[in-house]
This record gives structure tokens, sequence and C-alpha cells, in this order.
């Protein structure tokens, strides 16, 4: 439940904690006016998680339970403040979406803090909070903005006219970017998380090796990538002695093209004047690379967040926790965990 100030006179909140839970990384991370990351710390679970190929709710919840009060003594720490609250204007957290048992641990920690500290707490959808990783690292953000968001879970073309103003213009149609990514990694046989591990070998590769599909590239602003990674699997059936190099740099490579074609295609229907990635595939350097020199060739600027802030991290929260709370919005203290949680 969100509450709308109905003073003309907003509160301000300079300094605001974020929690960070949705899914395999437990962090907190302390952020000056919304712009300004004073502290940041993640703890990764992907070493739990790996010799599954994928996250466990069951473990990653745990994992939560066993690090988030020591994360954010650490930003708390880190940003020169101490556990009593002093300094602390407003927590933020992740309310969804994301594995429920995960961001119950989240959610949990902020209201006990907000509770303790007598702070006003602000609950965040996990995706707005990924639309505010670009803007902690650059002051001048050119608005309208087209920001794809592409992760595990998600790949999103969102229109953002201004701060708050968010309109989804193209979505996957199955699976999400990044899931095609893991999945393709562990048929391969080449590790998890699949993004990463795909890179590393595709260096090796040839990207024009296998011409695998590109499903949807000229049909609109939604996407699919159920199809590409189905043609992948397929094909190393059939050709097991193929190079798995090759495979990997040719499947990326496809990706890639669908993913800046579908970008240039948001910006030119919009008239936006940027473009931004957001999400843990942003760290893709084949995809920062094209959608740079994509967004150069159409003459719009462009938004690359650092690799760190492309991954799950309690600094975007804390910013759009802090912009929610300036436009005079905050959370009751019975607001709950919603897995599927819209932007």
């Amino acid at each position: 439940m969100t509450t709308v100030y109905r003073d003309a006179a907003k509160p301000s909140f300079p300094l605001v904690l974020g929690i960070e839970t949705s899914c395999d990384e437990t962090a907190a991370a302390v952020v000056k006016d919304g712009r300004k990351m004073i502290s940041s710390v993640v703890s990764s679970q992907i070493r739990l998680h790996e010799d599954f190929g994928g996250v466990v709710p069951e473990i990653a919840s745990r994992s939560h339970l066993e690090s988030v009060i020591y994360v954010v003594k650490k930003a708390l720490s880190d940003a020169g403040l101490t556990d009593t609250g002093e300094g602390i204007d407003a927590v933020a957290v992740t309310n969804g979406p994301g594995l429920i048992g995960a961001l119950l641990v989240g959610l949990s920690t902020a209201k006990a803090l907000a509770m303790a500290w007598n702070k006003p707490f602000i609950a965040v959808n996990h995706l707005e909070g990924h639309l505010y990783a670009a803007l902690l690292e650059n002051e001048d953000f050119a608005m309208p903005a087209v920001v794809e968001l592409v992760s595990g879970g998600h790949t999103l073309l969102i229109f953002m006219e201004t701060l708050g103003s968010y309109k989804i213009i193209g979505s996957t149609v199955d699976d999400a970017a990044g899931e095609a990514f893991d999945k393709v990694s562990r048929f391969l046989g080449l590790g998890y998380p699949g993004g990463p591990a795909i890179e590393r070998i595709a260096v090796g590769g040839d990207g024009s090796a296998v011409k695998f599909p590109q499903p949807m590239l000229n049909q609109g602003l939604n996407l699919s990538f159920s199809g590409l990674k189905t043609a992948v699997v397929n094909f190393y059936k059939q050709n097991p002695e193929f190079p798995i190099p090759d495979i990997a740099a040719s499947f990326q490579s496809c990706a890639v093209n669908v993913l800046t074609a579908k970008a240039v295609a948001a910006v030119t229907e919009t008239g936006a004047r940027s473009l931004c990635l957001a999400g843990g595939v942003a760290a893709n350097s084949l995809l920062r690379a094209e959608i740079k020199a994509a967004a150069d060739a159409i003459g719009v600027a462009c938004y690359l967040p650092s690799k760190s802030m492309c991954t799950d991290n309690a600094a975007m929260i804390a910013a759009a926790g802090y912009h929610r709370l300036q436009a005079g919005e905050k959370s009751s203290l019975d607001t709950g965990a919603v897995a599927n949680l819209r932007l």
C-alpha cells in the first residue's frame, strides 16, 4: 500500500538505505539525493547454486537470512554510519518481482529497521530499480529515454518519459534473453551463470559460423528467444563435433543482433532522446558495444551502467526509493512481497 502526501511541502530524504534480496544477491547500499552512491555491498550466492545450474529458491532464502544483517551493517559502516539509524532518512526495499521467500527476508529486515529507527519505509519494484542504475552514474540523463531491460527473468523495452513515468512498449513473448543464455550454456556444458560463461568461450569462436534464426526480428517491438534456444540445442544434437566456441559465438551474435534491432526500433518509434541498457545481460560486452554503436548511428545519447550496476544491487533500489519518496509516496508496513509484481 502506498500513501501520497497531500500537503504542498514534501519531506526531504537525502540519505536512503536500500535493501535488495529478490533472487540470489544479498545487497544493501546507502545513496544520497538519489544520485550519489555512498556505499554498496553485495553478497553473491553464485557458488551455492552453480552445481544446480540455476538458483534454488530454498537455498537462496536461507543464504539471505544468514547474510542480510551483516550486509546492512557493512553498508552503513562503509557510509560512515552506525546501526542506530542516525543519519539515515528512509529505508527502501525490493518487494517484487522475485522469489517469494527471498523477497520476504529483505522486506522483513527493512520493515524492522524502519520501525526501530522510526523512519519512512518505501517498497520498490525491482524492475523500476534497474531503470535507476544508469542514473546513479550519469548526472545528465536525457529524457525521454528507451530502456532495454535484459535479465534472467525479464526482457522489456520501456519508454521512460520522466522519472516515475514508464510504459512497457515491448517484451518477450516466451523466454527472457538471460534465461536463454543460461539454458544454452547449461546444455553446452559451459556452467552457470550462462551469460558470462558464453561470453568467455565466444571470444575464441566465430559468430557467423552458424546461421541461427532471429525470431520476430522485424515484427514490432516484442521479442522471442525460445526458438533461438531450441535451434541451438537441435543444432548441437545433430552436430556434436562442431566447435562449441563457434556455437556459443553464433548464438550470442544472434541474441545481441535481435536486442539491438529492437532497441533501435523502439527509439525510432517513440522519438526518445536516449537509449539505455539495464539488467544482468547488459553486462555483456558485445551487447554493450553494439548498442553504443547503434545509438551513435541514429544520433541519440547512450547510457551504459557499469557492469557492477547491471547485476542486482541495492543502490538502484535506494535511488528508486528516493525518487518515490520525493514524489510524496511512502509504503505501509503491511506491504507484502509480490513474486510477479508488474512495473
